[in-house]
């Protein structure tokens, strides 16, 4: 099993190293011999990367965006999931019809919504603005949050909130103070996937967004890609530079990950 470990770990590890390898060739190396080593460690792929990107720009842009869209979506999901597990609906078809709708989303690709998308967000006079790239990533996400959701108020103990209610808790306390500090790891798991999400998120941000002032990290990393030619030394060490916060902050909020994942896994 040790062997083995070693092995996986080796291999998701693999491309990262070798996109730390390539980012410290010249372009022509690249192509020519992408699996060799570096003869020379070269930083001006790092140098170009750093004076092409307005880092702090793009670090803004994706921050607001994330942050904005990450609140609203526990909220909405927060809600709309706690009613589907605690009301009582006329038949239990109705409540199955309802929480299939919801989750029918996590089969629909983001590329289909692409053009419906930019239409409506043009019509709204949206375009490159916050909005536009805020609305859609809830609208994609809803589904994933509320398969959490549900997933972890299926097993809380109703007696809680039975006990929170005979105290004269009313239900918009008995959400804010009961129930919601108690599925923190849940918000955390959707805080953790929607950020990296959002982070890696191209298709609505090169479609939705056109002005320079707007661009948001992944999109950053497109303006190395010219109209006949392609910085490739420049996208790795774009990349590089981008990717490690990511790494930081999965390593950092790993646990929340897997207490979110398996806290409905086990009924109360």
């Amino acid at each position: 099993m040790t062997v083995l470990a070693y092995i996986i770990t080796l291999l998701v590890l693999f491309p990262f190293l070798w996109m730390i390898l390539l980012s410290f060739k010249t372009n022509s190396d690249i192509l020519n011999n992408p699996f060799s080593l570096p003869e020379t460690l070269s930083f001006d792929n790092y140098e170009r990367a750093l004076t092409t990107l307005n880092m702090g720009l793009l670090y803004k842009n994706t921050f607001i965006i994330a942050v904005i869209t990450i609140v609203i979506e526990v909220l909405i999901t927060f809600m709309s999931s706690y009613a589907l597990t605690r009301m009582v609906f006329r038949s239990e078809r109705l409540r199955r019809s309802l929480t299939a709708l919801l989750l029918a989303g996590l089969a629909i690709p983001a590329f289909i919504l692409l053009f419906p998308v930019y239409r409506l967000t043009l019509s709204f006079g949206l375009l490159n603005t916050y909005a536009s790239l805020i609305i859609p990533y809830i609208a994609t996400s809803i589904s994933f949050n509320t398969l959490l959701f549900t997933g972890f108020l299926r097993g809380f103990p109703r007696e809680v909130e039975e006990a929170a209610i005979i105290d004269g808790c009313g239900l918009f306390t008995l959400g804010r103070s009961v129930v919601f500090p108690i599925i923190m790891p849940v918000v955390a798991t959707v805080f953790i996937f929607n950020m990296l999400y959002i982070w890696n998120e191209f298709p609505f941000a090169v479609t939705l967004i056109s002005n320079e002032t707007m661009t948001t990290i992944s999109l950053g990393i497109s303006q190395f890609k010219g109209r006949f030619n392609i910085d490739y030394g420049g996208i790795i060490a774009a990349s590089t530079l981008l990717i490690i916060p990511q790494l930081v902050f999965f390593a950092v909020f790993q646990r929340f990950i897997i207490e979110g994942m398996t806290a409905g896994a086990v009924k109360g």
